[in-house]
């Protein structure tokens, strides 16, 4: 009997029940809400040479970049080369093996030749746009959709890949297809928390914080519940939005009861309390005692290897707890010889430059500081997350150039951010202390 996933994809190894088990689990994983890796494991106990829920397993673990479960990976690739695989698995395997071993790129380009022969394989899409979301690489977060949604007609999960294209259209710039494709995701599953998010996106990079903060508050039920792994990267950018508006203290509240409300050691959302930290910080924020906390449940996740991004938000949790000799502990395992990946190379060339920038100004050494947190505004391709995350690099550096007295530089910052985001109360408070009247 031949098992078939909601997409029509054959699961060889899998009873019955144990691919109605991976159904769920992709389903989960596709909304970013209720545990994936429960189901997997149960499909895994009743099916246990059912090679798409371990590849499935694989992808989750490894997406998570962290150090543990990436070394879990590597031991579930060769579990996986121990099983008889089809065309389908053997693709995944292939990616999943770069991936372990943090060639993030490699697996990309491996996941584009596999969506190309399977375009109905949900998961296999799930994986490849958020390892393009790793790299930062916007126009794959775009064109990986493109290239297979017009085999989606009819098929159950569509609106998951409207989702995506929302966010690729979104960091490409294309803000109103981006908009448009992320609300009729929305229309057809309003719980798609991607989809949300990538509207989220729009609205922050076009500077609509009073649309953003009404958009997620009225939809709070959708994306804000106990099991959804987004929820506090969404209340990150309902925070986003209450710093534009001049609501600083609404946004640390919302720091208090919701993004660390939870002991969560999950290392994308320490990444959106370590950004939010900072923010607040250069607003000249009071943020007592919550740095030092921060900074140590950071200890656990960052290893200057498995990935830069992390990294260089774990060094922002610790310069400001007081930590420097953590933070160049990464910088000096970054220059370690013997480190040859893609993840070591992002980390020599462009986070440990970005690290020795945040610490130039930590200590004052403004000027200084100017040429690398300059220099690291043109990494998307060589640092991972969104263009709004990237953000706290171009707010340090608007920062150091108007405390370091460089007002020419700190003038033209200001202007090409006010050009983006007029009313922000953030870019005119820059704006006055760079010593410019905008309109």
């Amino acid at each position: 009997m031949t098992i078939l996933d909601r997409q029509g994809g054959e699961l060889a190894g899998a009873s019955p029940r144990a691919g109605e088990l991976f159904d769920l689990a992709v389903g989960r994983f596709a909304h970013f809400c209720g545990d994936p890796l429960e189901p997997l494991r149960d499909a895994l106990a009743d099916s246990p040479d059912f090679a798409m829920a371990l590849i499935a397993k694989a992808w989750i673990y490894v997406l998570s970049t962290e150090p543990q479960a990436t070394a879990s990976v590597r031991r579930m690739v060769d579990d996986l080369n121990a099983m008889p695989l089809g065309a389908r698995e053997a693709g995944h395997v292939r990616a999943l093996k770069f991936a372990s071993h943090t060639e993030w790129s490699l697996a990309a380009r491996q996941l584009d030749i596999h969506n190309a022969a399977f375009p109905l394989d949900l998961i296999g899409i799930l994986a490849g746009h958020q390892v393009d979301f790793l790299t930062a690489n916007a126009r794959n977060l775009r064109d990986r959709i493109a290239r297979t949604l017009p085999a989606w007609d009819g098929v159950p999960g569509r609106s998951h890949l409207l989702g995506m294209l929302a966010f690729g259209l979104e960091e490409m710039g294309d803000y109103d297809r981006a908009e448009a494709a992320g609300m009729k995701a929305l229309e057809a599953d309003a719980d798609d928390s991607w989809a949300l998010h990538a509207v989220a996106h729009v609205l922050e990079m076009q500077g609509r914080a009073a649309e953003g903060r009404d958009f997620l508050r009225k939809r709070r039920a959708h994306w804000a519940q106990a099991e959804n792994f987004l929820k506090v990267h969404n209340w990150w950018h309902l925070a986003l939005c209450h710093l534009e508006l001049g609501e600083a203290d609404q946004a640390l509240a919302l720091y208090d009861d919701e993004i660390r409300g939870e002991p969560t050691t999950v290392a994308q959302n320490l990444v959106d309390a370590s950004a939010l930290l900072w923010r607040l910080h250069l607003l000249g924020v009071d943020i007592g005692d919550r740095w030092d906390e921060l900074a140590e449940t950071w200890t656990q996740h960052a290893d200057g290897k498995c990935y830069p991004f992390n990294d260089v938000h774990a060094a922002l949790a610790y310069v400001g707890a007081g930590r420097r000799s953590d933070a160049t502990d990464l910088v000096k395992i970054a220059h370690e010889g013997s480190l040859t990946s893609e993840m070591n190379r992002w980390m020599r060339e462009t986070g440990a430059p970005l690290i020795d920038g945040i610490l130039l100004f930590d200590r004052g050494e403004f000027a200084a500081a100017i040429e690398p947190l300059l220099a690291a505004r043109q990494i998307s391709g060589s640092f991972g997350g969104s263009h709004a995350q990237r953000d706290v690099i171009d707010l340090t550096l608007a920062e150091a150039a108007i405390r370091g007295k460089n007002l020419p530089l700190a003038r033209a910052l200001v202007q090409e951010r006010l050009a983006l985001r007029p009313d922000s109360r953030i870019n005119l408070a820059f704006a006055r202390r760079a010593g410019l009247r905008p309109h």
